[in-house]
């Protein structure tokens, strides 16, 4: 009797050692994306894991991928979704399966810069977007910055006809590759980790990127010219899965809430920072001329592809897009 109650207890007591070693397993964050580290995305997502290793030891582990090296752009989200990661920061550009009214981030020349991006993202309308695929189990927590978009190609792009017959990758999107017809251009939707070799190999003619994209994928090596247009935003939504995120313990919860505000103010500031040095960069290897437009050139453009607002503007919503150009005079 007595040797079955010791074994009884010592039972009992590695039952409540195991216990406790899986309660303090920590919750661990994969956080999966296809740039490299030196980006402004790739510097938001390390910023995240310190921030996360500093306030939150033993709790919760972040493990960053990048450049692809677990999911390429076009199976990153089908992850997030099946719970193999956590967090992705995914172009704004390629929501439109979930949700038609984030198609706004695409459409050319709405914004003047990035300080109406800013407006717009931090006011209500701009937050409202961040839960509009609740529905879907996609919850935005933040937006990250990456740039305003320049054109690329291997002849001069001045005037908007300078771009007919020329073939230029861009991310899925409908609005995009409307916006490329609009200048009698054609649009190759492609993942970004083949653009290079698509580029060298003809099989596209140009892209539309931020510097810090452009000089970062060595885009320079393969393009000859670099136009100035800022005719759009390339950003990211912050994402992770509506169930993940709910099912956080509260104060685990509340503590990556304050992380993800500081991680985001990071990130963007490095995309301020990066895009002005890569553009320097870019300048210095002397391989791409980079064009400067008059602002009679860049209305020229902006007149071109404007009427690609009109074709989204009832799926998108007129007064979504009212409030998004009120963010340029900053009203």
């Amino acid at each position: 009797m007595l040797k079955r109650l010791c074994k009884t207890f010592i039972c009992l007591l590695a039952l409540s050692a195991l216990g406790t070693a899986l309660a303090e397993e920590p919750i661990v964050i994969k956080f999966s994306h296809v740039v490299g580290e030196q980006t402004p995305k790739g510097q938001g997502a390390l910023m995240f894991k310190k921030l996360v290793e500093e306030r939150l030891p033993g709790r919760v582990k972040v493990e960053v991928y990048p450049n692809s090296t677990l999911y390429g752009d076009d199976k990153e989200m089908e992850a997030l979704l099946l719970g193999d990661v956590q967090i992705i920061a995914r172009s704004l550009a390629k929501f439109e399966q979930y949700t038609k009214t984030v198609q706004l981030f695409d459409l050319p020349f709405l914004f003047d810069d990035i300080g109406a991006v800013d407006r717009f993202q931090q006011g209500p309308e701009g937050q409202k977007l961040l839960k509009s695929m609740e529905s879907k189990n996609i919850t935005g927590l933040a937006y990250w910055h990456n740039g305003m978009k320049q054109l690329s190609a291997n002849r001069p792009l001045r005037k908007p006809e300078d771009a007919r017959g020329l073939n230029f990758r861009i991310q899925t999107s409908a609005v995009l590759e409307e916006q490329f017809n609009a200048v009698g251009a054609k649009a190759q939707p492609m993942i970004f980790s083949v653009v290079y070799q698509a580029l060298r190999t003809g099989v596209v003619n140009g892209t539309e990127n931020p510097y810090s994209n452009f000089y970062d994928q060595k885009l320079n090596e393969v393009q000859k010219y670099v136009t100035e247009t800022n005719h759009g935003i390339l950003d990211y939504m912050l994402i992770t899965t509506s169930d993940f995120w709910n099912g956080l313990p509260p104060d685990i919860r509340t503590e990556l809430e304050k992380i993800v505000v500081e991680a985001t103010a990071h990130a963007n500031n490095e995309a301020l920072r990066l895009n002005q040095k890569d553009r320097q960069l870019v300048l210095d290897a002397k391989s791409t001329e980079i064009i400067e437009l008059t602002p009679e050139e860049r209305n020229a453009w902006r007149d071109q592809m404007k009427p690609v607002w009109a074709k989204f503007e009832q799926v998108i919503g007129p007064e979504l897009i009212k409030a998004a150009q009120a963010s340029n005079t900053g009203q």
